[in-house]
């Protein structure tokens, strides 16, 4: 080779350290202009220098250009295509070689094995075979055992492994590292240590690779012994052994390991950081995240992209949302998983329209969503009850084809659900090409949530028919749907089989849903027992339940014992003074209203104020009680004193049980005309068209009254509205309710 040559090698090097296309297209032309019979060896560089630039057009160009192309001229051109995916280029390059080499069979094979054409992989592979083993190499061996391993096809595996013997490549360190992966991936930890002990020889990546199989399959002691016993460790064995023990929940333990990793004097690298940020998110260990992060700063990785995501990401998991808001603000660079790791944060710690926000401000920034961002910002959605946004999303996921991806479609199902649009929840999951335990259970929850029970239980046998585990979300659902149909029977068997038959260890959720069970069947006293037979006391959701049905049934000597151990659990929960003061006030007894109430006052003790709020025109009304601070107040109540005439005339009753002052029975019955969801609906009916359902959310329970007066409205009015509050849904039509009796 020529200096001339040499000296372009060299400049074309610096166009591709520089991904500088323009200087590249530059330099070939003053190739073309002072070199008259360019050398072959320098027009392979120019071939893979387009190449790495990304141009395959050109570098093409290049290659049909060469008048006498050897045989590095065409493995070059066709590295290009397979290491490009463009696999039709890469077959008719091969097919028109005149000799082929080791180099040309492995980048066939790599390209078929690459791209997800496997058995074109394993054709080929037969093919080079057949031509001849000296072909044969380390790369053929290591590409066909990866394939096996990322395909799960073991017995192909095990059919190298047999060829690796054959033809004596067995000692290579570089062949049994991919060896004892393919064997602990699929489980066969036995036979990945028989590779391993086999090796006359072991450097520390096959070492690293066994640490990783043992870790991958639960071997956690296996595993800490290989790792302390090796030779030599480098970072990615300290990073092993961290990470695999995050995996197998052993937090705290791979925070000890980076403390070693530290007085071993090794860099920590950014996956090393990445592995140990997770570990402090999943047991919420914020102090020792926060040292983490000084550590970051003192060694300059914070610009990295990746340690950047995973401190957004721990400190979200963390619920410290406002320190995950600065870290992602100060990035200097920002992608895909940033700006997921965000989204995410903010929907797990109840920051829904941040959520929606921070996803919108991503496609400004030309940052196209993948599956699990659509998925999280349409949950997001579901958890705001805002059906317009999340319908935009499920608009965007059929124009990307990311409605694909189960995670997506299983998100919308879950949106449509928690929007109170049933039907259009079911379709979807209809229309699902494949469905996992999370599907069913979405659908199984959202019919639960509107109280359909025999329809909740119908899919929950359906699910188990396909032989799909149900988690302890799919329970809750199929729970809480036998309380509203008062199937305690089935509810008891259920709860059993949860636990005998699935293996799932009940949750605070699931006894609240067995007290419901029995309360609201009216068997107070078998709540009581089960309560009394729970391996740990209720929390204050289980006992508010319990404490509700016992106002409801006038039980006030087992309304009086779960208030006690309700304060004895949480003093400032306003839930047994505001239950407790509806029971004494049914009964007339109002000296202990005053008294349960002056008990407030005297502990700083204040009930959440109720608020319903309504979205119209892409703006969100909100109303509280009495509340005239809306500009069409005048219109509103005029309206609500229209519909409280017409219900009088359909034989509606106020239900003035909720009412905790002793006034005029004319003045209860104002206060009860002015709640808040009752203003949202008047709203509704005069602004929404006819035709469209009436959406309201509330943040409390709907009371007793409210949920009567509204299926009179719907009756009266002839209108479909739905109610979310804090518990369920409620589709009030034609004077019905979709909960039944079940308030």
């Amino acid at each position: 080779m020529n200096p001339t040559s040499n000296y372009y090698c060299s400049l074309l090097k610096l166009c591709c350290e520089s991904h500088s296309q323009t200087q590249a297209k530059k330099l070939h032309c003053l190739i073309i202009k002072t070199l008259i019979n360019t050398e072959t060896f320098l027009l392979n560089n120019l071939i893979s220098t387009y190449h790495k630039l990304g141009n395959l057009t050109y570098a093409r160009h290049v290659f049909d250009k060469i008048p006498r192309p050897n045989l590095f001229s065409w493995n070059t051109i066709l590295s290009v295509y397979s290491k490009s995916g463009r696999l039709p280029d890469m077959h008719e390059i091969f097919c028109r070689m005149p000799r082929r080499d080791g180099v040309s069979w492995n980048a066939v094979i790599s390209g078929y094995a690459c791209f997800g054409s496997c058995h074109r992989a394993i054709m080929a592979y037969k093919l080079m075979l057949r031509d001849g083993s000296i072909n044969l190499n380390r790369i053929t061996f290591s590409t066909m055992l990866l394939l096996s391993s990322n395909q799960g096809v073991v017995d192909l595996g095990k059919q190298i492994h047999g060829q690796i013997m054959k033809f004596g490549f067995d000692s290579y360190v570089f062949v049994s590292s991919p060896l004892v992966d393919m064997y602990s991936k699929a489980g066969l930890v036995y036979d990945a240590k028989r590779v391993f002990y086999e090796l006359p020889e072991r450097n520390v990546v096959v070492y690293n690779t066994m640490v990783t199989g043992l870790l991958r399959n639960g071997m956690v002691e296996d595993s800490e012994h290989l790792f302390r016993s090796m030779p030599e460790r480098d970072s990615i064995s300290w990073t092993t052994m961290i990470t695999g023990l995050t995996q197998n929940g052993l937090e705290r333990e791979a925070i000890g390991v980076l403390r070693e990793m530290r007085l071993e004097g090794l860099d920590i690298d950014q996956f090393t950081f990445g592995s140990i940020l997770t570990a402090c998110g999943g047991i919420l260990a914020l102090k020792e995240g926060k040292q983490i992060h000084s550590y970051i700063i003192r060694t300059d990785h914070l610009a990295n992209v990746f340690v950047g995501s995973a401190l957004v990401d721990m400190y979200s998991k963390c619920k410290n949302i406002k320190y995950a808001e600065t870290v992602f603000q100060r990035m200097s660079r920002k992608n895909i998983v940033s700006w997921t790791a965000m989204a995410v944060g903010y929907g797990q710690n109840g920051h829904s329209e941040e959520a929606v926000r921070i996803f919108v401000e991503m496609q400004r920034n030309g940052i196209e969503p993948d599956d699990f961002t659509l998925g999280s910002v349409i949950s997001s959605c579901a958890n705001l009850a805002s059906l317009e946004e999340g319908a935009q999303f499920h608009g965007q996921a059929l124009v990307s084809g990311l409605i694909e991806f189960i995670t997506v479609s299983n998100a919308l199902v879950t949106l449509y659900g928690k929007c109170g649009s049933l039907a259009e929840s079911h379709q979807l999951f209809d229309e699902m090409k494949i469905r996992d335990e999370v599907s069913w259970t979405a659908l199984v929850s959202g019919y639960a949530q509107f109280g359909k029970a025999s329809e909740t239980i119908s899919l929950f046998e359906n699910m188990l028919a396909h032989d799909l585990q149900p988690d302890g979300v799919t329970f809750i659902g199929v729970l809480s749907a036998c309380s509203r149909a008062g199937l305690v029977e089935k509810g008891c068997q259920y709860f059993k089989s949860m636990i005998e038959g699935h293996g799932i260890m009940p949750i605070p959720d699931h006894y609240t849903c067995m007290i419901d069970l029995y309360s609201r069947a009216g068997q107070l006293e078998e709540a009581r027992n089960f309560i009394n037979k729970m391996p740990c006391q209720p929390d204050a959701i289980g006992w508010a339940t319990f404490l509700s049905s016992c106002r409801l049934q006038g039980n006030l000597d087992l309304g009086k014992w779960a208030a006690e151990c309700l304060l004895e659990l949480e003093p400032q929960n306003p839930a047994s003074y505001i239950l407790m003061s509806s029971m004494y006030a049914a009964k007339g007894k109002w000296d202990e209203v005053a008294h349960l109430r002056r008990g407030m006052r005297d502990k700083g003790i204040k009930k959440e104020p109720g608020c319903s709020w309504i979205k119209y025109k892409s703006r969100v009304h909100i109303f509280s009680a009495d509340d005239k601070s809306s500009p069409y107040s005048d219109q509103i109540y005029a309206e609500l004193e229209k519909l409280n005439f017409k219900m009088l005339q359909e034989g509606y009753m106020p239900d003035m049980s909720s009412i905790l002052h002793d006034v005029e029975e004319s003045e209860k019955i104002k206060m009860l005309n002015h709640h808040s969801e009752k203003l949202a609906i008047a709203f509704g009916l005069i602004f929404i068209p006819p035709g469209l359902p009436i959406r309201v959310v509330k943040n409390l329970r709907v009371c007793q009254d409210c949920h009567t007066a509204t299926k009179f409205i719907s009756k009266i009015t002839c209108r479909e509205i739905l109610v979310r509050d804090s518990v369920r849904f409620h589709l009030f039509k034609d004077g019905t309710c979709s909960c039944g009796d079940f308030w």
